[in-house]
């Protein structure tokens, strides 16, 4: 953990940046078009990496679907929460390079510290293009079934001592992991998400789904706090479940300072 799919130019978690041109002074300007032209919508441009996006979900879900359903006769043995992250994960990052797609949309898989101190398993983000800068960011924090789940309570990784780690620990005790990450997307704004990945529920042990929002920052005006059981309770009557690109087009489609929230099967 701690290393990246691709270099990007700039931290993964500095905030987007807008850049905008001078009026031109060109006398040859096209004319403006008339007003019977007919009025269109705008249309959300289609990002070539979405389709890609969805392969490699695919693939990390199909293969960490083999250990959620894998059943030892005996009972002895099944995957620690640990490896199930660290199997979706690095079956992502894989496919992400093969299909060469981190130029565009980067992977940052944080260190012990940072997780601890973030939140976040990893950070997904959609660079702009020439400076490879993050234009749109996803946080993404692993959850998995309560009785497989005793490593990620308070944060620390299993067998985690160094130092830095028990300062980040120290530091940071005061708050929730799920508290941490959206206090760090929210410092960012509404461009930078909050997906919490479920491996697996109790009514469907064998799925993975997410809930993603860039919005969870109002539950603490309102004074909820927010756990597993807060976020959980956004599949309740829940009509529609998103597919990945069914995700990212939402997201790549918002409108700027909009709000959104989605539910996602990724299985």
């Amino acid at each position: 953990m701690g290393q990246t799919s691709s270099k990007p130019s700039s931290s993964p978690f500095q905030n987007s940046q807008l850049f905008f041109k001078n009026p031109s002074n060109d006398q040859h300007t096209p004319p403006r078009p008339s007003i019977f032209s007919p009025l269109r919508p705008p249309v959300a441009k289609p990002s070539n990496f979405i389709p890609l996006f969805n392969d490699c979900i695919s693939a990390a879900s199909s293969r960490t679907q083999e250990y959620l359903l894998f059943k030892d006769p005996e009972d002895k043995f099944y995957p620690s929460p640990e490896v199930l992250t660290q199997v979706f994960l690095m079956t992502y990052i894989s496919q992400s390079i093969s299909l060469n797609i981190t130029d565009s949309f980067n992977c940052t898989a944080m260190t012990p510290e940072q997780r601890i101190l973030l939140g976040a398993d990893w950070v997904w983000a959609v660079l702009q293009k020439p400076t490879k800068n993050p234009q749109i960011q996803i946080a993404v924090l692993v959850l998995h079934l309560h009785d497989k789940e005793e490593a990620e309570d308070d944060g620390m990784p299993p067998n985690a001592s160094s130092e830095s780690v028990q300062i980040a620990q120290k530091e940071s005790s005061n708050k929730s992991m799920y508290e941490r990450m959206v206090d760090f997307c929210s410092s960012i704004g509404k461009d930078c998400y909050a997906l919490f990945l479920f491996l697996g529920k109790k009514s469907d042990k064998g799925n993975i789904y997410g809930v993603l929002s860039n919005n969870f920052e109002a539950a603490i005006g309102k004074c909820d706090q927010i756990d597993r059981a807060f976020i959980e309770n956004f599949f309740k009557g829940s009509k529609y479940l998103y597919t990945p690109s069914g995700m990212m087009q939402a997201i790549v489609a918002k409108k700027e300072g909009d709000s959104l929230t989605l539910m996602i099967k990724f299985s």
